[in-house]
């Protein structure tokens, strides 16, 4: 079943999905991680009989998008969290 090329893409747009339901930028590695591993199994740039090298490309893919929007959508320089509340209250 991982073997198979849609089963990526598919896995890909449901991280999308979850991405839009909990807006954290953290669904949206694993989104593009998913959709780089099927392309590369559509095209065949990789075999697909190796669970543990496609778990390996999911997951460097995945930390590369992931850094790159956190790089990019992320956080400015000198920006600090301000609270206008306490917990407690």
């Amino acid at each position: 079943m991982w073997s198979v090329w849609w089963v990526w893409i598919v896995a890909g747009f449901a991280f999308g999905g979850l991405e839009m339901i909990a807006p954290a930028f953290v669904f949206l590695g694993f989104a593009g991680g998913a959709l780089v591993t099927g392309l590369l199994l559509a095209f065949a740039l990789v075999a697909g009989d190796s669970l543990p090298l496609l778990l390996m490309i999911f997951a460097l893919a995945s930390l590369v998008i992931w850094g790159a929007v956190r790089l990019i959508i992320g956080t400015k320089p000198g920006q600090v969290k301000v609270w206008h509340r306490d917990v407690n209250d």
